[in-house]
């Protein structure tokens, strides 16, 4: 569905979505430059930031290229398989968001409770081998809601409340029993969503917990500025994907249920760099040599 039917706002829409995705793809891709290309953020807790930001930039292009052709066009159909190929790789790289937040959430754990072993237990064999399951976790996830959305049995030429196919969306779509769908759809949700969320609680819960308990203010600053940022997008990620889901349980607009899905989908993965290149000294300090260094 699009976000407005009045003509006089699409060349408006159009110029800010594409403003939107040019912006989220540069700011992101800038960061994973700076960071490999600066020796002294070769650490765990910017490898993560590049993993986070190359995550990113694949989730914001699932759907944003296609909404900006939809709006210049006013072509709003999508096939099955396109529709079935979106899905899959909402699910693989919005879960994947959620597992590297949570990881992030255990490096700064190890960092800021265990300083002295950090280098042994963040060590660049672990790294990969989170990434790793971050990812195979991310595709288990796909496939499953690929299972469930096979199994059913939809009308032909619908259509669907949302600007891009929406798993949610698409099981309501069903003509048949979905009742053993939604059971399992509610059984995901709460191993990729309340597992991750009560990792990244413990995490920080133990994060405070240690910095009480450092004598020095200047010590408690230093310590704290290093989990700003990231404790920053999370609440960004989460709390705009909890909007998502109560704007579409309370709301009974579907237009105002898109409008908040493109901040979740769009805005945020746009203001994540922004973030952490404001409140981090070494990314800004990256960014300096890496805008030297090209200019």
């Amino acid at each position: 569905m699009s976000l407005t039917e009045d003509p006089d706002f699409q060349p408006v829409l159009l110029g800010l979505f594409l403003s939107l995705y040019l912006v989220t793809v540069l700011g992101n891709l800038v960061m994973i430059l700076a960071v490999s290309s600066d020796s002294h953020l070769h650490t765990p807790m910017y490898f993560f930031l590049s993993i986070l930001s190359f995550v990113d930039i694949c989730f914001v292009s699932i759907m944003a290229p296609k909404m900006i052709v939809d709006i210049q066009t006013q072509n709003r159909v999508i096939s099955y398989v396109g529709c079935l190929t979106q899905m899959s790789l909402y699910a693989i790289f919005v879960y994947m968001d959620d597992m590297i937040l949570t990881v992030m959430a255990y490096d700064r754990f190890v960092a800021i409770c265990h300083p002295l072993h950090y280098q042994v237990i963040m060590n660049p064999r672990l790294c990969d081998f989170l990434t790793l399951v971050s990812f195979l976790l991310s595709l288990l996830d796909s496939q499953l809601h690929n299972l469930m959305i096979l199994q059913i049995t939809s009308f032909k030429d619908v259509e669907i409340s949302s600007f891009f196919c929406d798993p949610s969306q698409l099981l309501n779509l069903s003509c048949s029993d979905t009742s053993s769908d939604n059971i399992v759809k509610y059984f995901l949700t709460v191993i990729y969503g309340l597992f991750p969320i009560s990792g990244i609680i413990f995490s920080y819960y133990k994060i405070i917990d240690s910095i009480v308990r450092i004598p020095s203010t200047g010590g408690k600053y230093k310590a704290f500025s290093t989990c700003g940022s990231h404790l920053a997008v999370v609440c960004l990620f989460f709390g705009t994907g909890v909007g998502v889901y109560l704007s579409s349980a309370v709301s009974h607009s579907p237009r105002k249920g898109a409008v908040a899905s493109v901040m979740y989908t769009v805005v945020t993965p746009m203001l994540s760099p922004f973030i952490y290149s404001l409140r981090n000294r070494d990314i800004k300090n990256a960014l300096r040599k890496f805008h030297g260094r090209i200019f």
